[in-house]
C-alpha cells in the first residue's frame, strides 16, 4: 500500500496540476496523533490562573503576548519555549 496518492486539480481555466496527499489510513493516524499532541500538558504557568497548560493554550497565549508587543503595549517579548520529549 502506498502512503501517498496523487490527485489532479484544476489550477486555472487551462491548467491542471497534480497534488500529492496522504492516503486516508495514514491521514487518520496523523490526525489522531496531532490531536493528542495538542492535548499534552506542560509545566509552564498560564498568564492568569494555574501552573499547567496545554499546547493549544500556550500557542494562544504566546500569540496574545506577541501581538501586545507589536502594538507597543509591552516593551519586550520573551517567548516561553517548551522542550519536547
Amino acid at each position: 500500500m502506498r502512503d501517498f496518492t496523487f490527485k489532479t486539480e484544476k489550477l486555472s481555466a487551462q491548467k491542471k496540476g497534480k497534488r500529492e496527499y496522504l492516503n486516508d489510513c495514514e491521514m487518520n493516524g496523523f490526525t489522531i496523533k496531532l490531536d493528542n499532541y495538542f492535548k499534552t500538558t506542560f509545566e509552564i504557568p498560564r498568564i492568569k490562573v494555574g501552573n499547567k497548560q496545554k499546547v493549544e493554550t500556550l500557542i494562544n497565549e504566546e500569540t496574545l503576548l506577541f501581538a501586545m508587543y507589536l502594538r507597543g503595549e509591552q516593551s519586550n517579548w520573551v517567548p516561553r519555549v517548551v522542550e519536547l520529549s
